[in-house]
């Protein structure tokens, strides 16, 4: 599968845009430029993770140092941070931007992908998590801003899911 090195690109200029300097991540197809190009920046900060959920804390940590924050992660990176979202990021009104790889949408090829993509919206749902696609490289960076703000804004966590028409390159 050939992931976008474009749109990634995309992706990661938007998140420095909106001055982000510290994202956390696990490996993961979807996310291997930006994690790359997140590690080659000196500007930026990368955390690596042992578990997703790790990331909320690194988030809330930077948030209280006065530092922007992104943590990237896979649908079931998502579903593993959720203790930590409620428990924390909501709790103590931390601003949470999480770019999700939605995996397991229409055209998932991956069986063991397809129950986390089925979960997600739901639980984003039922946790009170705004969300927004990302799908058309025309929308990634007003809409990685508008995400930012409202994280901000809110003092809540806000989920961008990034799309397999924009991700892959077929």
């Amino acid at each position: 599968m050939p992931v976008s090195v474009k749109h990634s690109q995309l992706i990661y200029d938007a998140l420095k845009a909106c001055d982000v300097q510290l994202v956390s991540a696990l490996p993961e197809t979807w996310l291997v430029h930006l994690i790359r190009m997140a590690e080659d920046d000196p500007e930026m900060t990368l955390v690596r993770l042992a578990k997703e959920e790790e990331g909320v804390g690194i988030s809330a940590g930077a948030h209280l140092a006065g530092v922007k924050s992104a943590m990237l992660m896979q649908n079931h990176g998502f579903l593993a941070s959720i203790n930590g979202i409620v428990s924390l990021a909501h709790l103590y009104h931390i601003p949470l931007l999480m770019l999700i790889s939605y995996r397991g949408e229409f055209g998932e090829r991956d069986p063991w992908q397809t129950q986390g993509g089925m979960s997600t919206l739901p639980l984003l749902h039922s946790l009170g998590i705004p969300y927004d696609r990302l799908d058309d490289p025309a929308h990634v960076a007003r809409r990685i801003a508008k995400a930012q703000t409202l994280a901000e804004s809110s003092l809540s966590p806000v989920a961008l899911l990034l799309g397999r028409d924009l991700m892959w390159e077929e």
